[in-house]
């Protein structure tokens, strides 16, 4: 009766285990599988040798040659096997890259991983078109399953947004002088895809290309570069300083009392004090501060002849 009950669980060991690894076969690229599996009998070779060379099968003591059978036969293969998933990918990466010549120190740096945000927004293609994106641009398989998810979504605003992002990525890929390459790697134990990109950035040493603040400060706590391109707009965006007086059109009322709200031709948004009355109407203002974040500009701003005629009744005094 101990016996089968033994016998049983055993087997039910061994099932799961069957099962467990014939998953993570298929969810694996196969590149890291040819490559784990070169590993892995590699290190089934290595441990057979350095058993044979020790000549641990004729120790008098059994359990020191359990202990270090176990410790060579499973601890080398697996060894063998983490490395080799890992030359594996790598390898194809840079041959991918470099065709049948050999890729330059550059070429390898030069990887960027491209997020949902900066796909749907569209701007990246613009920046490609001007050739002030460099080097090759990789898409994750896990980021078009997330796009088509969009794109087939019951909200309509959503569904034109997944759309537009496919519809850019196929504009790239037409384009001749910018390489444009989907990777397969995947990691299946983590669930949300910002941080299978932050992990597959640290594994190729790639930079993250995206509009989303959240993944941006992730991603630096981690030390993975990150290519803003919001924060590359407000970097190009011309510069306004306190004291200069514009003319802006009020369009709307402000969160504070008596605010009103007006926005520059870039799409800064300008808050003018005591300004609710003239919604609907073209002012003067003056700069009197400028709030620069990561998310975009903000000018704060005082009507001009309200400035005027404070400054008026400071000089009689």
């Amino acid at each position: 009766m101990v016996t089968l009950l033994v016998g049983a669980m055993v087997g039910a060991v061994t099932a799961s285990a069957i099962l467990w690894i014939e998953r993570a076969l298929l969810a694996m690229p196969w590149q890291s599988m040819v490559g784990g599996i070169a590993g892995f009998t590699t290190g089934l070779l290595v441990a057979g040798v350095i058993f044979q060379l020790t000549n641990l099968a004729h120790v008098a003591n059994w359990w020191v040659t359990l202990a270090s059978s176990l410790f060579l036969f499973l601890g080398f293969p697996y060894v063998g096997w983490g490395l080799g998933q890992r030359i594996g990918t790598e390898g194809w990466l840079r041959v991918a890259q470099a065709g049948t010549s050999g890729p330059t120190r550059e070429e390898v740096c030069s990887l960027k991983l491209l997020d949902t945000s900066a796909i749907i927004d569209g701007r990246i293609a613009d920046l490609c078109e001007t050739g002030f994106i460099e080097g090759t641009l990789l898409v994750p398989q896990f980021i078009l399953l997330e796009l088509q998810h969009i794109s087939d979504s019951s909200d309509g605003l959503k569904r034109a947004r997944g759309r537009r992002g496919l519809d850019v990525l196929k504009t790239m890929q037409k384009m001749t002088h910018v390489k444009v390459e989907i990777v397969e790697d995947d990691f299946p134990h983590v669930k949300e895809v910002d941080t299978k990109l932050v992990e597959l950035a640290k594994k190729l040493d790639a930079k993250i290309i995206t509009n989303d603040l959240n993944l941006n400060k992730v991603a630096a706590l981690q030390g993975v570069p990150v290519l803003n391109i919001n924060e590359l707009c407000n970097a190009l965006k011309p510069v306004v300083l306190p004291g200069e007086t514009i003319r802006v059109f009020v369009l709307k009322e402000g969160k504070e009392a008596g605010q009103g709200v007006a926005y520059l031709d870039d799409g800064t948004m300008v808050v003018v004090d005591n300004a609710k009355r003239l919604i609907g109407k073209n002012v003067e203002v003056v700069v009197t501060s400028v709030l620069q974040t990561s998310a975009g500009r903000m000018i704060f701003t005082r009507l001009r002849e309200e400035t005027e005629r404070e400054e008026l009744s400071l000089a009689r005094v």
